[in-house]
């Protein structure tokens, strides 16, 4: 039987603004896929349409029984000119979260899911030394306007993933063209430097998570400075990471020192700490282990783990103290049928966990629509629904019917928190 979960905890899905609302022509990422050389496959063009289509979007998850949805609120559209705030920005999540809350559905939105206005970009993003004020000023003005309704703030969005992409592997020749993508952009925009959270070079890497560490704290005391009370933290890229011997067990800990501990020991201020969990990576003396012939294989290339959900949030909890959110969960791939065999199992893995005294407070499926996964364009499929690009019609996959069975279930037997 499902693990019981209090009647507080939050059900649901997760997007970002520009991966689904389509034409956030003012963003630094919409620019950098512009640009020649670029290392974007291919621009988001109109994506999902969900700028336009969002009530449709919420109707989904109602009907499949969730009870949250997370959202980003794009800097881009409320202040896509230096100083000049968008009112009509800030009325379209105004409705937004109006809609979430006449569908029974808790707003959880995301302040910073990567993409930035180009003007703090052609500054320098956040190498600039004011990038921490001017992103609280964007904090202070969305939760100012919203923070009376939403339950749940987010305010970076996976800060630490350039470090685990170059702990993945990452190919010299995706490096380089990372960097000339970079050079690209400070020529057309006439800049010493067009920088984005997105693509980020190994040389600039810290500095940038300096930056980055410093706009959470900025945006964390804005946030509780206009909406005392409203649950705030960050969200971290985890992988479960295990060992095979001892040696693997050096590089498990090498790999967590540089890939999370400067975020969980940030947190410590926190409400809680997101988790974003895709896959699990095993490490023997030679590095990590991609067996060969495994059963299923991900888009990504990695072997298909459900429960990896169980050890990322367990490994989370322990390192931090913090209660957890999983703020993104899921699986890339064309094949449905392996989503609809690995949600049961990983909420399974989720279960034990809080079963063994895990606080976790949320989990939120990656993600609602298939959609535009950064430089990798549309070539990976994450969502619970297909998406015509032309007419934006949506189509249930067989795995939302599974993810809703599932929650159904665990929500029948909800306990007193």
């Amino acid at each position: 039987m499902p693990r019981t979960y209090p009647e507080s905890f939050l059900w649901g899905v997760a997007s970002a603004g520009h991966q689904i609302d389509g034409n956030d022509v003012m963003s630094d990422t919409s620019f950098l896929e512009q640009v020649e050389p670029t290392v974007f496959v291919e621009p988001s063009g109109d994506a999902c349409r969900s700028w336009e289509l969002w009530p449709q979007d919420l109707d989904l998850v109602a009907a499949a029984g969730l009870t949250s949805y997370r959202f980003s609120v794009e800097w881009a559209r409320t202040e896509p000119e230096d100083g000049c705030p968008d009112t009509a920005g800030l009325d379209h999540y105004d409705a937004m979260v109006d809609g979430c809350l006449a569908r029974g559905l808790a707003p959880a939105i995301t302040l910073n899911h990567f993409t930035s206005p180009q003007w703090f970009a052609r500054a320098g993003g956040w190498l600039s030394p004011d990038a921490p004020s001017r992103f609280a000023d964007h904090c202070t003005r969305v939760m100012e306007r919203l923070g009376d309704r939403v339950a749940l703030v987010v305010t970076l969005n996976e800060p630490n993933l350039p470090a685990t992409l170059l702990w993945g592997g990452l190919p010299d020749s995706v490096v380089e063209l990372q960097r000339r993508t970079l050079e690209a952009a400070s020529r057309a925009a006439g800049v010493p430097r067009f920088r984005a959270a997105n693509v980020v070079v190994p040389e600039e890497r810290l500095a940038i998570e300096d930056g980055l560490a410093l706009g959470h704290v900025a945006a964390r005391a804005a946030v509780r400075a206009a909406a005392p009370g409203v649950p705030v933290g960050l969200s971290i890229a985890v992988v479960d990471d295990v060992a095979l011997d001892d040696e693997g067990a050096t590089l498990v800990s090498r790999k967590r020192a540089d890939c999370y501990e400067r975020w969980l020991e940030l947190a410590a201020g926190d409400d809680f700490v997101g988790v974003q969990n895709y896959e699990q990576v095993a490490h023997d003396r030679t590095g990590p282990v991609h067996p060969v012939g495994a059963a299923a294989v991900n888009q990504m290339g990695t072997p298909v783990v459900p429960g990896s959900l169980g050890g990322a949030v367990r490994y989370v909890h322990s390192a931090s103290g913090l209660p957890v959110v999983v703020t993104e969960h899921g699986i890339a791939t064309a094949d449905d049928t392996v989503r609809s065999r690995f949600l049961p199992s990983a909420l399974a893995s989720l279960d034990a966990a809080t079963a063994d005294g895990v606080p976790v407070l949320g989990y939120y499926h990656w993600t609602l629509l298939d959609n535009f996964e950064w430089i990798f364009g549309y070539r990976f499929q994450l969502g619970l629904h297909t998406v015509d690009r032309v007419t934006g019609r949506r189509t249930p996959k067989p795995s939302a019917a599974v993810l809703a069975d599932a929650v159904a279930r665990r929500r029948s037997e909800v306990r007193v928190a």
